[in-house]
């Protein structure tokens, strides 16, 4: 019952959250210095075009109507019409939305099994060698920009090892020739469903170097803070008396200290998720990766308000629900979070 409550909180939480964002957008497309109607009519348009475009977003209401018109809008999923590519935006965002999701999640996922295991066993060999070469791994992992990791990455597995390619989300004889047929947008899902495991492998190999400079800054992160966490629960009288029980070292680490310091390394993940989803826009620049950070950048430079629009509630939406996830899962390892 607590748990059910608590995920009802959370929810009410999360309303309010959207609300706040769908008004922030909403206020930062009227006052930015450019005017929509003019942007939508085209270039060099009449006063006449000006006037029906106009009169067609809705611009001659109240800034009231306006903004109920466009939060029932975008709660149908009714995000509008691109200035730029004149195409339906959510046709544009069901396109270039699940490639940045991919990659999201495979570096969240990254990040959970490289930096919570490397901090514990950080922890529980303490000023070791290895102890060392983490620490000193993790701080190279947050100070390094991303460009920079990206670069060297392609360089080394790319051009110098040839064992990964350099860009691009699959080969091109594959996307040209023998294209995945697409059923989620997720291309490793779609390849799995169709039974294309040639287009699965070729995927996850262009998954694998974008994936891991997303993941560095969280893993980096999730290892400094599993780690000192660790050597504070460890040294503890619960777990000190469990030695003196007899239990075994491997249940102390993993059974009575890993369950305590895994909550506040689930909820760095779970903010470094909305960091991938953001911070995918150099990234996927660099290795040319079809997803929404290429589309987010060419609309702010054509000044798509609706896009930009759009594109940041359907990231807030994102982040949310995976905040959500993250809490539930730390309710679930920790039922004092609930109580809290």
């Amino acid at each position: 019952m607590q748990l059910l409550m608590y995920i009802l909180r959370r929810l009410f939480m999360s309303a309010f959250v959207l609300l706040g964002v769908a008004f922030l957008v909403f206020v930062a497309s009227r006052i930015v210095p450019s005017d929509p109607a003019t942007l939508f009519a085209g270039p060099r348009p009449t006063a006449d075009q000006i006037a029906a475009a106009r009169e067609l977003l809705k611009l001659d209401q109240s800034l009231w109507v306006q903004f109920t018109d466009f939060i029932t809008s975008m709660a149908v999923g009714d995000f509008g019409i691109s200035y730029r590519t004149r195409q339906l935006i959510w046709n544009d965002l069901a396109s270039f939305l699940p490639a940045t999701l991919e990659l999201a999640l495979f570096a969240t996922g990254l990040a959970l099994v490289i930096g919570i295991p490397l901090g514990v066993f950080a922890a529980d060999w303490k000023h070791s060698w290895f102890d060392t070469s983490t620490g000193i791994g993790s701080i190279a992992a947050v100070a390094m920009p991303s460009f920079f990791l990206a670069m060297l990455l392609q360089w080394v597995f790319a051009q110098w090892l040839d064992v990964l390619p350099l860009s691009g989300r699959i080969s091109r004889d594959i996307s040209l020739f023998d294209p995945v047929e697409t059923i989620t947008g997720f291309l490793l899902i779609d390849s799995l469903l169709t039974g294309r495991f040639d287009a699965f492998w070729d995927a996850i190999k262009h998954l694998i170097l974008p994936a891991l400079t997303l993941a560095a800054y969280p893993t980096g992160i999730a290892m400094r803070l599993t780690r000192s966490l660790m050597i504070e629960i460890l040294e503890r009288k619960h777990v000190v008396a469990a030695r003196a029980l007899g239990l075994s070292h491997r249940r102390i680490l993993f059974g009575h200290a890993l369950p305590n310091a895994v909550g506040p390394a689930l909820t760095i993940i779970g903010l470094s998720f909305a960091f991938s989803l953001t911070g995918a826009v150099l990234v996927e620049i660099i290795y040319a990766w079809p997803g929404l950070g290429r589309y987010i950048s060419e609309a702010i430079l054509s000044k798509d308000f609706p896009v930009i629009a759009a594109s940041a509630l359907v990231v807030t939406i994102c982040y949310v629900f995976m905040n959500l996830v993250i809490d539930v899962a730390q309710a679930f390892i920790d039922p004092r979070v609930t109580v809290s």
